[in-house]
């Protein structure tokens, strides 16, 4: 029988899971304008830097995909995390209408979403 869950997760996965969640939202949501309410992250913050912000955070949401392959997750879970990935970074390095998409599409935690659903377990209960 199939282990499923955090059941699956040894003591270095569950550590490894833990990390890049909170990187993930780190890149995404962890400050909050307090008058709007609006959360937002390092990516949008880094990608206000033409060019090599978008670079920077793209490298470390491709940690947060190394990580993800790296606890087993599917070959499909990739594939669509890399497109997120990918989105991100190319519309993100869009002058203005990046910074704008950056704080809206939030690739990092649709990816912990993907891998989530992938691992059968939500990864702040980790």
């Amino acid at each position: 029988m199939e282990e499923t869950g955090h059941n699956r997760l040894n003591a270095t996965d569950k550590q490894r899971a833990r990390r890049i969640y909170r990187l993930a939202r780190l890149l995404d949501n962890q400050f909050r304008l307090p008058v709007l309410g609006v959360r937002f992250g390092l990516d949008s913050i880094l990608g206000l830097i033409p060019g090599a912000g978008d670079t920077v955070t793209a490298i470390m949401a491709a940690y947060i995909i190394l990580e993800a392959w790296r606890l087993g997750v599917s070959k499909t879970t990739i594939a669509k995390m890399l497109g997120n990935l990918v989105l991100d970074w190319v519309i993100g390095s869009i002058p203005l209408i990046g910074d704008i998409f950056d704080l809206g599409f939030k690739a990092n935690l649709r990816n912990i979403c993907l891998l989530e659903k992938d691992l059968g377990t939500e990864l702040k209960d980790l």
